[in-house]
């Protein structure tokens, strides 16, 4: 009988570069083909808000799929708008738009952004990372992922993150909309100046461009608050999460202010904001609203032990610079029973479940320092 390493390597493209087989996750461990166990501080990228298979997640993923698996949006769909009122009220802002993932949830963004202003020009941020998608990934940074597929039919221009100065010369009365992630996740991390949100914002209100806020990776309480923005004093016009929404069940959504919304037949999807998408995405909710309020003290616990590695904190989203180390130090802490996460630039990054306990911290940290010291 072949093994998943051979049917990968012959009928699966090779888009993924892996040499792991998870086969079960319980909280916050997972366990790998051969029954190893390890503590999970990747959580499928900032996914798995809750644990793996939390209980009241888990539950109302097999009720709902008892009851009813997939609805046409054609008719109201058990769930959706419960959980869209419940984001709605979390964000402050107004209407919700569900997708299957970040990169439709940025397109979707980005499609309301060209209605409402007519414009079809954006503006992004250098190592931003908005998806793979086509539209999503017109406004993605890296060369590298972008380049090879332009032109991609929609105008971006790149600043330096974090540069509101720059900014100010890169967005024009043609601007659709400034979009950008409030932390860079992919790159490993990289939180900006406190008046960065306030200058987006600014320029936005001076050229009627639309600020769209990239919450895929920060949003769900992952920074301490349900949304990254609202460590700020200012509101975006439309934000866009995915990840953390259902607990690892495929959901992204977009939410814009009061009066920005799609009308009938200008957007849609065949299963977004599904049955068992939404009874998933309900039940994370509701498991987190006790959890959110906790997180910044587990991510400033994270800060003080790994301190001599000069961590970039932000609730539970922990990166430190490595260097050349850091494929080293990834594999010393995987050896170790301990999964972390190289990202660009030479970073590691570090996203629990929302749930981790403080033994599990101090044990990450634990086998965490023992890699930087080693390598």
């Amino acid at each position: 009988m072949p093994t998943s390493k051979q049917l990968d390597a012959k009928y699966y493209m090779p888009a993924f570069g892996r040499d792991m087989e998870i086969v079960r996750g319980r909280d916050c461990h997972v366990w790998d083909s051969t029954g190893k166990k390890y503590l999970d501080l990747v959580a499928g990228i900032a996914v798995c808000s809750t644990g793996h298979c939390h209980p009241a997640v888990t539950a109302a993923i097999c009720k709902q799929a008892q009851t009813l698996i997939h609805c046409s949006n054609l008719y109201y769909v058990p769930g959706q708008a419960e959980l869209a009122a419940k984001l709605s009220k979390a964000s402050g802002l107004g209407k919700v738009f569900f997708g299957n993932s970040g990169a439709e949830a940025n397109d979707a963004a980005m499609k309301l952004a060209i209605r409402a202003t007519g414009r079809h020009e954006f503006v992004s941020f250098e190592h931003d990372f908005h998806g793979r998608t086509v539209g999503s990934l017109a406004c993605t940074h890296k060369p590298a992922i972008r380049v090879p597929f332009e032109p991609l039919g929609i105008p971006c221009k790149f600043g330096p993150y974090g540069d509101i100065e720059a900014l100010k010369d890169l967005v024009t009365k043609k601007t659709a909309a400034v979009m950008f992630e409030p932390i860079q996740g992919e790159t490993g991390v990289i939180i900006p100046p406190d008046d960065f949100l306030p200058g987006i914002r600014d320029i936005c209100d001076d050229t009627g461009a639309l600020m769209i806020c990239d919450e895929v990776q920060t949003g769900m309480g992952r920074t301490g608050k349900w949304f990254a923005f609202q460590h700020s004093a200012v509101q975006p016009d439309i934000i866009s999460l995915a990840k953390g929404v259902a607990s690892g069940i495929p959901m992204g959504a977009i939410i814009a202010r009061e009066g920005l919304e799609f009308t009938r037949g200008e957007h849609g999807s065949t299963f977004a904001g599904g049955p068992v998408a939404c009874a998933a995405g309900n039940a994370t909710f509701d498991v987190l609203k006790s959890v959110v309020p906790k997180v910044a003290a587990k991510g400033e616990r994270f800060r003080k032990g790994l301190a001599h590695l000069n961590p970039r904190v932000r609730g539970l989203m922990v990166g430190f610079t490595a260097g050349e180390k850091s494929p080293a130090i990834a594999e010393y802490c995987r050896e170790h029973g301990v999964l972390i996460n190289v990202a660009g630039g030479e970073n590691i990054r570090i996203v629990p479940p929302l749930v981790i306990n403080n033994r599990e911290i101090d044990h990450a940290i634990a086998i965490i320092n023992e890699a930087a010291e080693s390598v």
